[in-house]
């Protein structure tokens, strides 16, 4: 097989997966499906203006699941050579032909496989040299320091550029592949004062290079947020009103989504257990899944499975639509799939209807917290129970009064999805789930 890493080797690939699915009929498989990859990227780190890593990766990698009636075995191989192929099924096999029965496992229903393939735009490769990744590294951290002198210390600047190229089959005549590229530039700065140290960073990532932030704008926001950060007290413990920024308003709504995800339905492990058709949110919540959204982070024409994908309104007027399933987890639950084995595509929440920015949001909450950051996991998806600590800001008469740290928010997330204020239109774009800050309500804060 060729070097090279793009379109020009979904036919190599499809080959790959064929001869896979070939051998392992002849093993004597009822059912199969094979997923074949390749990848291939640029990562280079520098520190105080002096090279730290410069990685080049080529990975590949071919997976397969064979299914003997309701039996089934998996196994993955590097090495895309026929023998290997061969090797791996035959693994899978003997894998399958000692486990136990599961009425629930098999591939995905042949009438919900896509047939129609749009043209994403997912795939801009970026003629990035060693050289010119670190200098562009080298740009962003100095931009940043040079925003202050207290600006002392770096954890540095980092340059990743990913592609990627894949190709999935299973016997019931699905074979389909796409392209696709990852680039993103980040900074992690240090401020002090006296004995008052403060970190904090920035980053942009897209698809497409051209889209990203410029290197020296990504710095400055880096340095900016550090020296921000000088001075942090803590809070009294008390109630409070919070407010999430957008980066860490993503990772709320992330707790919404895994709380209706088939496998947390069927185990009976969510907070949202039965919540279809029920009113989660306040009833001018609405949430829109875009899976062909052009350039998407999760952008796909298919899941992992191979089903289709299709627009949807997640929540409407507040009231959740349904579960995310995949074909495992929606015959464990007597439903459909819904396309999403392998996860969520591009996730849109609405702001409210008069749309406040940022600014607005705090002037309406007047007192309370901005969050910016959250660290731990303290989040219980059985009872919905949440305690992170925090950093951020507190607010006064809808200003930024001085800078929060070690303290810790804690609530129950159903009471909180019921009780969210306002949703700003301040969207950040760089990730699967799409929203501005959102006013949540009220937290318990533990601090002094």
């Amino acid at each position: 097989m060729s070097q090279q890493v793009d379109a020009s080797r979904i036919p190599e690939l499809k080959d790959v997966v064929s001869r896979a699915l070939d051998s392992a009929r002849r093993a004597g498989a009822t059912q199969a499906e094979a997923d074949a990859s390749l990848q291939q990227g640029l990562s280079v780190s520098v520190r105080l203006g002096e090279v730290e890593t410069v990685e080049y990766q080529r990975d590949r990698a071919l997976g397969i699941t064979v299914y003997f009636g309701h039996r089934k075995g998996s196994a993955s191989t590097g090495d895309l050579s026929a023998q290997s192929v061969e090797d791996m099924v035959a693994k899978a096999c003997a894998i399958a032909r000692h486990t136990a029965e599961d009425e629930c496992a098999g591939l995905a229903d042949p009438a919900l496989l896509q047939t129609q393939f749009r043209d994403l735009q997912l795939d801009f490769p970026w003629e990035l040299s060693a050289d010119s990744a670190v200098e562009l590294a080298r740009e962003c951290e100095a931009a940043g320091r040079a925003v202050d002198t207290r600006l002392s210390n770096s954890e540095g600047a980092s340059v990743s550029s990913q592609r990627g190229v894949r190709v999935y089959g299973n016997t019931h005549g699905f074979l389909a592949g796409d392209c696709g590229t990852s680039h993103s530039l980040s900074c992690v700065l240090l401020a002090q004062s006296g004995e008052d140290m403060q970190r904090d960073y920035w980053y942009t990532s897209a698809r497409d290079p051209r889209d990203l932030e410029v290197a020296e704008l990504v710095g400055r926001r880096a340095g900016q947020r550090a020296i921000a950060r000088l001075g942090a007290r803590r809070l009294p413990t008390g109630p409070a009103q919070v407010v999430f920024a957008p980066e860490v308003a993503r990772g709320f709504i992330g707790h919404f989504i895994g709380a209706i995800r088939g496998s947390a339905q069927y185990r009976k492990a969510s907070f949202l257990l039965g919540a279809a058709g029920e009113r989660v949110f306040p009833d001018w919540v609405q949430m829109h899944e875009r899976p062909h959204l052009l350039k998407g982070v999760a952008s796909s024409n298919f899941d992992s499975e191979g089903v289709r994908t299709i627009d949807r309104e997640l929540v409407r007027d507040g009231v959740v639509d349904g579960y995310l399933l995949g074909s495992y987890s929606a015959r464990k639950l007597g439903l459909v799939s819904t396309g999403h084995a392998g996860g969520l595509h591009n996730l849109m929440v609405d702001a409210s209807v008069d749309r406040p920015d940022q600014a607005s949001l705090l002037r309406r909450m007047g007192r309370g917290l901005l969050v910016t950051e959250l660290m731990g996991q303290g989040v219980n998806g059985v009872t919905g129970d949440y305690s992170r600590g925090a950093t951020g800001f507190w607010i006064e008469g809808g200003e930024i009064a001085y800078p929060v740290h070690e303290v810790t928010i804690a609530g129950n997330l159903k009471n909180l999805f019921a009780g969210l204020q306002a949703i700003g239109s301040d969207v950040d774009a760089r990730g699967g789930v799409r929203v501005g800050s959102i006013w949540v309500g009220e937290f318990t804060i533990a601090g002094e």
